[in-house]
C-alpha cells in the first residue's frame, strides 16, 4: 500500500483553506520566505510553497535578496519582520551561501513566528515534550502522515536513518514522547553507524533519510516493515525532458514488495513538508488571535 502524501497533503490543504475562508483577507496571516542568493533548487522549492499558500488562501511573500548579502544586512531584514504584526509565519529558506552562518540567522528569528521550528527554543521545548514548540515541518509532516493512515506508532521500533537537524534529530525527539501517536521506540543509525542493515531489518518503521540514492535494498528491510522515504535525489537520466529523475533513498520497486506500507518519491513526504509549513503558520494565527 502506498503512503500518498500528495493527497493527504490536499486533503490538508483543503481543511486550511476552509478555516481561512470566515476570515478577511488583510486579516489572514502572511508568510514570508526569505531567499538569499539564486540556488536553482531552493528557488523550486520557495515557488512550490508559495504557489500552496496562494491555493488555500494564506497571503504569502518571497523576499528575495542578493547571494553577496552581509550577515548584518540579512539580520535586519529578519528583525523588520519579526516587528511585523501581519506576518505570522518566517522562513529563511536553506542552503545559505557560505558567508552566512545559517544558527545565527535562526536564533534571530522570532519564536512564536518560528514555523519552520528551527529556533533553538523551539528545539528545547520539542525535546522537552511542549505542546507549544513549533516542530520543523518534514518530522512533523512524517508523524501526520502515519497518523492519518492509522499506523501505530506505540510502542513500535522506529529507526530513523539520518542526524540531521532538520529530519532524523527532531522526528526521533517528537515520536519518543509521551503522547498521541508517539511512545516509539526509537533508533537513530547513520554514516558511522557499525552493521546499520542489522538495525534496518529489524525496523518495524523505517525512515530513510541519508540522501544517497537507493541505499535501502531489499535485504535491508524487514518483512511488512513501514517505509518512510525522506530522500530527494537527482539521477542522470537522458531519456527523461529534464534529463534527471527523482529518486529516495530507498530501491523503492523492489522494497515495495516487502512493505506493508511505503512512501514513493515524489509525491510521499515532500507534499506533506509544505502542508506542514502552512499548518505551522495557521497555528501561529490561532495563538496571536
Amino acid at each position: 500500500m502506498i503512503l500518498d502524501g500528495k493527497a493527504l497533503a490536499k486533503e490538508i490543504h483543503a481543511e486550511i483553506a476552509a478555516e481561512l475562508a470566515p476570515v478577511p483577507i488583510e486579516e489572514r496571516p502572511k508568510l514570508v520566505a526569505v531567499l538569499v542568493g539564486d540556488d536553482a533548487a531552493s528557488q523550486i522549492y520557495v515557488n512550490s510553497k508559495m504557489r500552496a499558500c496562494k491555493k488555500v488562501g494564506m497571503p504569502s511573500e518571497k523576499l528575495e535578496l542578493p547571494a553577496s548579502l552581509s550577515q548584518e544586512a540579512l539580520l535586519e531584514h529578519i528583525e523588520r519582520l519579526n516587528a511585523d504584526p501581519s506576518v505570522y509565519g518566517i522562513l529563511v529558506q536553506l542552503p545559505l551561501p557560505q558567508h552566512l552562518n545559517a544558527l545565527v540567522v535562526a536564533q534571530a528569528i522570532a519564536p512564536d513566528k518560528d514555523v519552520d521550528g528551527v529556533h533553538p527554543v523551539n528545539y528545547g521545548k520539542l525535546l522537552m515534550g511542549e505542546p507549544s514548540a513549533f516542530v520543523p515541518c518534514t518530522p512533523l509532516g512524517i508523524q501526520v502522515m502515519l497518523e492519518r493512515n492509522n499506523v501505530d506508532i506505540q510502542g513500535r521500533h522506529v529507526v530513523i536513518a539520518g542526524r540531521s537537524n532538520i529530519v532524523g534529530k527532531p522526528l526521533a525527539c517528537l515520536l519518543v514522547q509521551k503522547g498521541k501517536n508517539a511512545n516509539a521506540t526509537v533508533t537513530v543509525v547513520h554514516s558511522r553507524t557499525k552493521n546499520l542493515a542489522a538495525f534496518s531489518r529489524e525496523a518495524d518503521i523505517l525512515v530513510a533519510a541519508i540522501g544517497q540514492p537507493e541505499f535501502f535494498t531489499a535485504d535491508m528491510v524487514g518483512e511488512g516493515a513501514v517505509v518512510i522515504d525522506v530522500g530527494q535525489n537527482r539521477i542522470d537520466d537522458p531519456a527523461t525532458p529534464r534529463g534527471y529523475r527523482l529518486v529516495g533513498d530507498v530501491a523503492y520497486d523492489e522494497v515495495a514488495e516487502k512493505a506493508s506500507l511505503i512512501t514513493p518519491v515524489p509525491g510521499g513526504v515532500g507534499p506533506m513538508t509544505i502542508a506542514m509549513l502552512l499548518s505551522n503558520t495557521l497555528t501561529a494565527f490561532r495563538r496571536y488571535a
